[in-house]
Order: structure tokens, then C-alpha cells, then sequence
């Protein structure tokens, strides 16, 4: 089997994820390698006003939310576990989704696309939960070493995923009158992220969109 940038083979989807991972990867170390972490009230690393480049760490899901906030009975470290865990059997699923499809059945390029965007991203993400709390020291008001002596900041399992991009497209303050947020500063977008979720992002969008092409025709 040959490497067909047009036809998403075998070669082609491992290159895709291997490129995916090592740009994911190299940003994250970039980042853990050169700056503390960018606490609330200091300045971006870059500001552009609509783009800024930070340093945050996510304990968590998506958007920050802990699997804790949905489920209070469990610690932090537990919650922590059982989504690293989760994530990992996930993957799975995901790697044989794309390997059965790429294999067996005759599946649209759209398709495999999508698949090795979120398999790559979710990868990338599962790496930072699984080694970078033994392999890093903390990031708080320092810059991070790698393999420190006495250990890094976490057990296996417990890492935190490095997010950096943000795009600050645009903000304002809800009126008084409105109930709830009234009066308050609100940022479009204001979430901080990687290339990782960005891929995951990219991948379920195909999914959406293009939906009737690529569910809709016979395999």
C-alpha cells in the first residue's frame, strides 16, 4: 500500500494522525518548556486583541467542566481517573472505527477524514492526561522541567491537558435589564484551547455537515 494524499489509505490516515500528533505535541512542550502558567490578571504571552496566545491547564472536559462538577459524590482525583480511563476506551473505539472502515468497507474520504482528525485529537489530548503529570514539574509561577528530580506534579492518569489558543473575537456588557447577567462583561470566544480539541472540532463538524454525503450513500 502506497501513500495517496487523494485517497485516505491506510499509509495516508497514519501519516495524517502521526503530522496531527507531532504539531500538537511540539506546541504543548513549546509552551510547558518556555513560560509559567498564565494566571488570572497577567498578561497573554501574545495579544493581538483578537487572538491570544496563553498558558492554561485543564483538569477537566471540554471548556473546563470536571467531571466532579457533574457528578459531586466523587473526588477530584477519582473523577479525574475515571475520565482519563474513559478517554482511553474511547480512543479504542475510535482507532478501530477508523481501521474497520478503512479496511473492510468502502467509506468516503470525508469520512476517514473526520475520523483520523478526531482520533489524532483525542490522542493528543490522552497523552497530556497519562504522562505529562510524571514527566513534568508544576507550571505555577515557573517554568516547567522535564523529568524533574523527585518526580513531576502528578501519578499517571492525573495530567493536565496544556491548552493555548484563544480567540477573543469580541466583547460587551448585557444590559442592565436582563436577568441573571445583567451588567456583566462577556467574551466571544473565550475559551482557550489546542490543536487537539481544534482537530476533535474539525472532525465532528465534517461529521455534521456533511452528513447526508457521507452516511447517505451505500458501502
Amino acid at each position: 500500500m502506497k501513500f495517496k494524499p487523494s485517497n485516505i489509505n491506510l499509509p495516508t490516515a497514519v501519516v495524517i494522525i502521526l503530522c496531527l500528533l507531532l504539531m500538537d505535541q511540539a506546541s504543548k512542550f513549546f509552551i510547558k518548556m518556555n513560560y509559567p502558567l498564565s494566571l488570572y490578571g497577567n498578561s497573554a504571552i501574545i495579544d493581538w486583541g483578537f487572538f491570544k496566545l496563553l498558558f492554561v491547564e485543564n483538569k477537566g472536559m471540554a471548556m473546563g467542566t470536571k467531571l466532579n462538577d457533574i457528578l459531586p459524590f466523587l473526588s477530584e482525583k477519582t473523577a479525574k481517573l475515571v475520565l482519563t480511563v474513559f478517554r482511553l476506551v474511547a480512543i479504542i473505539g475510535i482507532g478501530y472505527w477508523l481501521w474497520d472502515n478503512i479496511i473492510h468497507k468502502q467509506t468516503s474520504n470525508l469520512f476517514r477524514w473526520a475520523l483520523c482528525l478526531i482520533f489524532a485529537g483525542a490522542l493528543g489530548n490522552i497523552i497530556d492526561s497519562v504522562f505529562y503529570g510524571m514527566i513534568f514539574s508544576h507550571s505555577y509561577g515557573q517554568v516547567a522541567t522535564l523529568f524533574p528530580e523527585g518526580g513531576g506534579y502528578a501519578p499517571v492518569f492525573q495530567g493536565h491537558v496544556v491548552d493555548m489558543l484563544q480567540f477573543p473575537l469580541v466583547s460587551w456588557n448585557w444590559p442592565d435589564w436582563m436577568p441573571w447577567v445583567g451588567g456583566e462583561r462577556y467574551t466571544f470566544f473565550q475559551y482557550v484551547f489546542n490543536i487537539a480539541d481544534s482537530a476533535i472540532s474539525i472532525g465532528v463538524g465534517i461529521l455534521i455537515f456533511f452528513n447526508k454525503q457521507i452516511f447517505g450513500q451505500k458501502s
